[in-house]
């Protein structure tokens, strides 16, 4: 089961300004599939699985990484 969370966050104007850009010239992809590909891939690079409970984690963030990244717009 896929349980989504909202969240808030404050970015600085030139990474919004970029994002904004890449939104325009890419259609496929919206605001939040950036945030989850990219926070995914945030935890996938600074991560670690040297423990069950770690390595699970590590696991799910490579499955929604995957998953967002592969997506195709509906």
């Amino acid at each position: 089961m896929n349980t989504n969370v909202c969240m808030l966050a404050e970015i600085p104007e030139a990474l919004h300004e970029s994002l904004k850009s890449y939104l325009e010239t890419h259609p496929e992809w919206d605001q939040d599939r950036v945030f989850t590909a990219a926070l995914s891939l945030f935890l996938l690079q600074n991560g670690d699985s040297h423990t069950p409970e770690t390595s699970r984690s590590y696991r799910r963030a490579a499955q929604v990484y995957l998953e967002t990244l592969f997506r195709h717009s509906a």
